[in-house]
C-alpha cells in the first residue's frame, strides 16, 4: 500500500475526537471454511490503523467479529490508537439484568475496560426505546458513562424517517448510525434524518455506503456506462465515496472491507476527499446512475445476513443478490450465481428459493424491511421456470457420470 496517502479527519463535535473519514466496519471480515480467517484479517487491521484508519465499528451478534477483533487489538497492543465502537443486541434484552450480562461479555471479547462509541443496535422505533426505557435502560446508560465505561452513547437506525426524527428527540444521544448512499436518499432516515441529526449537532456514522458491495460490483451496465462517461478513471466505488465525503454532515463513512485492494482503494479515495469537492457536472450524473441503478435492482437486499439462518435453508440473500444481476448485468450471468448460490447441483443441498415455506421468522430480523415471503415468490418464479428441476437433474446426472469414470 502507498504509503504516502494522507488520511482525512473530521471532528466529532460532542467529544471532539478527531475521527478518520473513513471507518472499519467489522461485519465482513474475510472467511475461510466458515470461520474468520484470523490472519488475513489482522494484516487489513493493522495496515487499517497504520494508514490512519481510528474508528472500527463492530457488534455482539456479528459471528465471531468481536472475538477477533477484541484478540487483534490486544495482541498488537493498539487499544489506545483507536475509537472501539460496538453495539447492545437491543434483542437479546429481555430483563434489566441483561444489559449488564451482554455488556460485560462484549468487554471480555474485546479486551478492554471501555467502550468508545456504544450503540442501541437497530433501535427501529420509539416502542422499543420505551421498551427499553422501562426496563431502566437511561438510568443504565448514565451510570455506565459516569464511571467511564462507555464515553459516547448513541444507536443505529434501520426504520422509517418519521421514527428516526423522533428517536432524535428521546434521549440525549452524543452520535447516531444510519444506512446512507446515492441510492437511498429517501430511504430509512434518508437526507432529511442525516441533515436534521447534524443540526443537533450530532456526528452521523454511514453505513451500507456501497449498498452491500452493490453500488461498486454489480452496477447495472448503463450505470458503470454512465460513470465511464463522466470519468472514466474513476471507479464505481470512488464516486460513491465522494458522494458521501462531499456532505459536511458526515463524520464517518463506514467501509466493510475484506481485502487489501479495497483497504488500499479506499485509503486512495479518502485522502483527497473533502467538503463540497463535487462540481455540478458531477453531482448530475448520479441522477442518471439513480434513474439506471432503479431500472435495474427490484430487492434492495444488501447481504447483512440477518435474515439468516433460515429454518428450512433457503440462501436468501444469495437468491436475492441472483435475481438483482439477472435484471443488472443479464438472465445468464444471473442464473448461473443462482445455481452457485443454491446448491442446485449438490443433492444434498436446496437452498433455493422454492424452499420457502412462508414462516417469516427472516422478516422480523431484515433491517431493510424487505417483503422476504413475497421477494422469494418472485425469485422463484423468474429463476426457477418449468425447464430449471429438469436441468438441475441432468448436470447431477453428468456430475455422477464423470465421478464414476475417474
Amino acid at each position: 500500500m502507498n504509503r504516502g496517502e494522507v488520511m482525512q479527519y473530521r471532528i466529532d463535535p460532542i467529544s471532539e475526537n478527531k475521527l478518520s473519514i473513513l471507518g472499519f466496519g467489522c461485519m465482513r471480515f474475510p472467511r475461510s471454511r466458515g470461520q474468520i480467517d484470523i490472519v488475513k484479517t489482522e494484516e487489513l487491521i493493522i495496515g487499517a490503523v497504520e494508514h490512519g484508519i481510528n474508528y472500527f465499528d463492530t457488534a455482539y451478534i456479528y459471528g465471531g467479529c468481536e472475538e477477533a477483533l477484541g484478540e487483534i487489538i490486544h495482541k498488537n497492543e493498539i487499544r489506545d490508537q483507536i475509537y472501539l465502537a460496538t453495539k447492545l443486541p437491543l434483542g437479546k434484552c429481555q430483563s434489566p439484568e441483561d444489559f449488564d450480562t451482554l455488556f460485560n461479555e462484549q468487554l471480555d471479547r474485546l479486551h478492554t475496560d471501555h467502550f468508545d462509541y456504544y450503540l442501541m443496535h437497530n433501535l427501529s422505533d420509539t416502542k422499543l426505546w420505551k421498551r427499553l426505557c422501562d426496563m431502566g435502560i437511561e438510568s443504565w446508560l448514565s451510570t455506565k458513562k459516569d464511571i467511564g465505561q462507555i464515553r459516547q452513547i448513541g444507536f443505529s437506525f434501520h426504520g422509517a424517517q418519521k421514527e428516526f426524527m423522533a428517536l432524535l428527540d428521546l434521549y440525549d444521544w452524543d452520535f447516531c448510525q444510519i444506512q446512507y448512499n446515492y441510492i437511498n436518499t429517501e430511504y430509512q432516515a434518508g437526507a432529511a434524518g442525516l441533515k436534521r441529526a447534524a443540526d443537533k449537532g450530532l456526528p452521523v456514522i454511514i453505513m451500507e455506503p456501497l449498498l452491500g458491495g452493490s453500488l461498486a460490483n454489480s452496477l447495472p451496465q448503463k450505470a458503470q456506462k454512465i460513470f465511464r462517461n463522466a470519468n472514466h478513471s474513476c471507479s464505481p466505488a470512488e464516486w460513491a465515496f465522494r458522494w458521501l465525503w462531499n456532505q459536511p454532515e458526515i463524520t464517518v463513512v463506514l467501509s466493510g472491507m475484506n481485502a487489501a485492494a479495497q483497504l488500499e482503494e479506499n485509503l486512495k479515495i479518502a485522502s483527497c476527499a473533502v467538503p463540497n469537492m463535487l462540481t455540478e457536472a458531477e453531482t448530475a450524473v448520479f441522477q442518471l446512475v439513480v434513474e439506471a441503478f432503479n431500472n435495474s435492482y427490484k430487492i434492495p437486499c444488501t447481504g447483512c445476513n440477518y435474515c439468516m439462518p433460515c429454518p428450512h435453508k433457503v440462501n436468501i440473500p444469495g437468491c436475492f443478490a441472483a435475481y438483482n444481476m439477472s435484471y443488472a448485468v443479464g438472465r445468464f450471468s444471473g442464473f448461473n450465481q443462482y445455481m452457485t448460490s443454491t446448491g442446485a447441483t449438490d443433492p444434498s443441498k436446496n437452498y433455493a428459493a422454492s424452499q420457502c415455506r412462508k414462516c417469516g421468522k427472516c422478516e422480523k430480523h431484515c433491517p431493510q424491511q424487505i417483503p422476504i415471503i413475497q421477494s422469494l415468490q418472485s425469485v422463484k418464479k423468474r429463476m426457477e421456470p418449468f425447464w430449471y428441476k429438469p436441468m438441475v437433474s441432468m448436470f447431477i446426472k453428468i456430475r455422477e457420470r464423470k465421478s464414476k469414470n475417474a
